[in-house]
C-alpha cells in the first residue's frame, strides 16, 4: 500500500504583484480610456485633433509675429515684412498699445484716471464680504459706502450730493420703522419708500446746495459724455446687477402674491418688459424720454440707460427667482407657518434662501448676459468698448484693423464672464446640502 504525502490547497505565500499593462496606466492609459475607447471615439478624436492643429498652426504664427510698437497699421505691416519676409502675417498689437487708455476710460480726463481706479478698488473691497462670508464683517461698512462714494468719484462735484442721497435711505428706514409699528409692515414699507423718494426729488438738491454754500467741498466734475470704454461697461453692468437683483425678488414675490392689484402690476410689468427688445428700451431712454419730460429738464444719459438696463434685467430675474420659489416643496411654507413666522420672516429665513440657491445658475446667466448687453449702448452714441473699436477703425492710421481690437475686447469680457461663472460653481458647491 502506497502512502501519499498530504497536498496543501491553501497558498502559504502570496505571489508577487505584477506591473499593470503599460497601456492601462499613466498617460497611455488615460489616452486609451478617454480618447480611443472605441472605433467611433477614435475617429472623432483624430478629426478633432486635425481641426485643432489646423487652427493652431494658422493662429500661432499670427500671434507670435505680432508687433507692439508702431504708430499705424501700415507701419505694423512694414515691420512684419522686414522681420519675417514678404507675405508674412502677424497681429498688429500696437493698436492696443496706442489706444489702451481710451479703450479703458474713453474720453475721461487722463489726469483723473486715479478716480475710476480708486472706485474700482473700492468696488472690489465692497463686494468681497458679500461674495465670501469668511471675510471680516467690518468690511461691510465699505460695501455700504461704495454705492455713494463710487459715483461721486466717477462724476465728481459736491461731496454733499452723495451724503444727501445716503440721508434719503436713512429717512426711509426711520419712517418705515415708525409707521410699521403702528400700521403694519407693508404700510411702513410703502410710506418709507415714498418719504425717501420725496426727499430725493424735492429736498436733497436744495439741501446739498445750502450745505455746499456753507462748507464748500467738491472735486472736479466730469460729464457723462466723457465716460467710455470698459469703465462705462463695468459701471453699467455692476449697477444693473446690483439694482435688478432686489427688484427681481420683489417682482417675483409680487407675482405670487394674493393681493390682486400687486399681482396684476407685477405680471404686467414682467410680461411687457420681457416682450420688448433691450435696444428698444435704450432708444426710449436716449431719444423718446426727453419728449415726456418738462422743457429744460436735464436727465443724465447714463442714468437713463442704467434705469432701462435695470428694469429689463429685473423682469428676467423675477422669472428665474419665481422658478426657484416654484421648486420648493409645499412643506417648507407649512413649516414656516408652524413656527409662527410672519410672511417676511418666512421669506427671509426659510423660503428665499432655498429658492435663491436653486436659481443660482439662472441668476448668474442673467448677470453674464446683462454685462455683455452693455455693448448695445454704442448704438445710442455712448462710447463703450465696441463704440471705441468703431472710433479707432474710423481713424486713417488704423483703418482696416479688425481682429486685434475685437479680440482684445472679447478677451476682457471673457475674463469677467468666466470669473462670474466660476464663482457661481463655487457657490453651488458651498451651498450643496444633498450630502
Amino acid at each position: 500500500m502506497t502512502t501519499h504525502e498530504p497536498i496543501a490547497y491553501v497558498r502559504e505565500k502570496m505571489a508577487e504583484q505584477k506591473a499593470p499593462p503599460p497601456t492601462s496606466v499613466g498617460i497611455l492609459g488615460w489616452i486609451r480610456a478617454n480618447l480611443f475607447p472605441d472605433l467611433v471615439s477614435g475617429i472623432l478624436t483624430v478629426v478633432a485633433l486635425f481641426i485643432v492643429y489646423s487652427l493652431v498652426s494658422g493662429l500661432l504664427p499670427w500671434l507670435l509675429h505680432g508687433v507692439w510698437n508702431a504708430s499705424s497699421l501700415d507701419e505694423c505691416r512694414k515691420i512684419i515684412a522686414e522681420r519675417y519676409g514678404e507675405g508674412a502675417s502677424g497681429a498688429c498689437w500696437a493698436v492696443i498699445h496706442e489706444r489702451f487708455w481710451q479703450l479703458m476710460y474713453g474720453f475721461y480726463p487722463s489726469h483723473l484716471y486715479w478716480r475710476p481706479n480708486l472706485a474700482f478698488v473700492l468696488l472690489l473691497l465692497g463686494i468681497a464680504p458679500v461674495l465670501f462670508d469668511n471675510l471680516p464683517r467690518k468690511m461691510l461698512l465699505i460695501t455700504i459706502a461704495v454705492p455713494f462714494v463710487g459715483p461721486w468719484l466717477l462724476w465728481g462735484g459736491s461731496v454733499w450730493v452723495p451724503i444727501m442721497v445716503f440721508l434719503g435711505f436713512v429717512i426711509g428706514i426711520m419712517v418705515n420703522r415708525f409707521v410699521g409699528r403702528m400700521s403694519g409692515a407693508l404700510v411702513g414699507i410703502i410710506v418709507g419708500v415714498l418719504a425717501a423718494v420725496v426727499w430725493w426729488l424735492f429736498l436733497s438738491g436744495p439741501a446739498a446746495d445750502l450745505v455746499q454754500s456753507i462748507i464748500p467741498l467738491s472735486i472736479e466734475p466730469v460729464a457723462s459724455r466723457n465716460f467710455g470704454g470698459f469703465m462705462l461697461a463695468i459701471t453699467l453692468g455692476i449697477t444693473g446687477i446690483a439694482m435688478s437683483f432686489p427688484l427681481g425678488i420683489f417682482l417675483a414675490l409680487g407675482r405670487q402674491s394674493n393681493l390682486v392689484i400687486l399681482k396684476t402690476m407685477s405680471v404686467g410689468f414682467i410680461e411687457f418688459i420681457r416682450g420688448v427688445p433691450l435696444i428698444t428700451l435704450l432708444f426710449v431712454a436716449s431719444v423718446l424720454l426727453n419728449y415726456f419730460l418738462p422743457k429744460g429738464t436735464e436727465f443724465d444719459i447714463i442714468l437713463r440707460v442704467m434705469i432701462m438696463i435695470t428694469i429689463f434685467s429685473a423682469a428676467y430675474m423675477a422669472e428665474a427667482i419665481r422658478g426657484g420659489l416654484a421648486a420648493l416643496p409645499k412643506g417648507q411654507y407649512e413649516a414656516a407657518d408652524a413656527l409662527g413666522l410672519d410672511y417676511w420672516q418666512a421669506q427671509r429665513l426659510i423660503i428665499m434662501p432655498q429658492a435663491l440657491k436653486i436659481a443660482i445658475p439662472s441668476i448668474v446667466s442673467i448677470f453674464i448676459g446683462l454685462f455683455k448687453d452693455t455693448t448695445l449702448v454704442s448704438i445710442i452714441g455712448l462710447s463703450d468698448p465696441i463704440g471705441w473699436v468703431k472710433l479707432i477703425q474710423a481713424n486713417a492710421e488704423w483703418n482696416g484693423i479688425v481682429w486685434e481690437l475685437y479680440g482684445f475686447v472679447a478677451f476682457v469680457f471673457f475674463l469677467f464672464c468666466f470669473s462670474m461663472g466660476r464663482y457661481s460653481m463655487y457657490l453651488e458647491r458651498k451651498l450643496q446640502t444633498g450630502h
